[in-house]
C-alpha cells in the first residue's frame, strides 16, 4: 500500500435514494481510524439524489463546512447503467482502496467506529477478506432491529450447508477482486451468492470473522418479495454453483432460506 493510498474504498451503489442517501453519506465520512474514499455510483437517478451529491460533493471540498473526519475522501459519478452490479463493478475500477467495502445507498454503519474495528481486525490477521454480521432495522423507523444476522464462524463446507455470509459486511482485498473478474451479470440477485461461492471456495482466500455488528439493513430485499421471487432466486443460486463447477448438496438450498428464520426477533 503506498503512502497516499486510502486503506479502505466503499462503494455506493444508487438510483433513486433521495429519501435515505444522506445518512449512509454521513456514516462513512464520520468513521474514525481509518483512509476512507468512498465512491458513489448513481445510475442517473431523477428524484433529488443528484442534488444531494453535487451539495455533499461541495460541502467535502469546503474545510469550513465539511463534516468528515481526516482522512475521507468523496467521489460519485452518475450515468446509465446495466443494474446493480453492473454499477458495483464499475466502482471497483474506479477505487484505490487496499480493501474494498460495499455499502446500500438505504444501508448504514451504525457507529463511528466500524471501519477502525475492521481494520484493527485484518492488520491483527492478515487476511483477504473479513465478514461481520448485520442487523435488518425497520425502513421508517431506522432504530427498530427486525433481524439480526449472527454469521457465525466460516467453515470449509459451511456453503454446502446454506451458510452465506451478509454481502454487505464484507470486505475485500481490492487485489482478490481484480482476480476474481467482479460480479456476474446473468444471475440477477444472485450475483452477490455466486461471486462469494467463486472467492470462498475456489479462490480460497484467507478469511476472517468480525463477531460483531457492523451494518444496519434498511428492510426490503427484491429476492425476498414473495414465493415467485423466492423461486427465481432459488433458480438461480443453483446456477451460482453450477457456473463454478461445484455441487451442493441435495439440501443445500433447501437449507439456505430456512437458515434465515433464526435472524427474525
Amino acid at each position: 500500500m503506498t503512502q497516499h493510498q486510502p486503506y479502505f474504498s466503499v462503494i455506493t451503489v444508487c438510483f433513486q435514494e433521495a429519501q435515505t442517501l444522506r445518512h449512509t453519506l454521513l456514516s462513512v465520512a464520520m468513521q474514525k481510524g481509518a483512509a476512507i474514499e468512498h465512491w458513489v455510483i448513481d445510475g442517473g437517478s431523477t428524484d433529488g439524489t443528484l442534488e444531494i451529491l453535487r451539495e455533499w460533493d461541495l460541502e467535502m471540498k469546503n474545510a469550513d463546512a465539511r463534516r468528515a473526519e481526516p482522512g475521507y475522501r468523496f467521489h460519485w459519478i452518475s450515468e446509465s447503467d446495466l443494474g446493480l452490479y453492473d454499477a458495483m463493478n464499475k466502482g471497483i475500477v474506479l477505487s484505490t482502496g487496499h480493501f474494498i467495502g460495499i455499502l446500500n445507498a438505504d444501508d448504514f454503519y451504525p457507529h463511528h467506529r466500524v471501519l477502525s474495528r475492521v481494520r484493527g481486525q485484518l492488520k491483527q490477521t492478515g487476511a483477504d477478506l473479513l465478514y461481520a454480521d448485520l442487523n435488518y432495522v425497520e425502513a421508517r423507523d431506522f432504530r427498530r432491529i427486525v433481524r439480526t444476522w449472527k454469521s457465525g464462524t466460516y467453515g470449509k463446507r459451511s456453503f454446502y450447508w446454506g451458510w452465506m455470509a451478509p454481502h454487505p459486511t464484507l470486505f475485500i482485498k481490492k487485489e482478490c477482486y481484480v482476480r476474481s473478474g467482479g460480479y456476474r451479470l446473468d444471475l440477477g440477485t444472485s450475483a452477490d451468492y455466486e461471486f462469494m461461492l467463486r472467492i470462498f471456495l475456489m479462490q480460497k482466500v484467507q478469511v476472517t470473522y468480525l463477531a460483531k455488528t457492523i451494518i444496519h439493513m434498511r428492510m426490503g430485499g427484491v429476492s425476498n418479495k414473495g414465493l415467485k421471487a423466492r423461486w427465481k432466486a432459488n433458480r438461480m443460486d443453483r446456477k451460482a454453483w453450477q457456473v463454478n463447477g461445484l455441487k451442493p448438496f441435495f439440501f443445500t438450498l433447501l437449507l439456505k432460506p430456512f437458515r434465515k428464520l433464526a435472524q427474525f426477533s
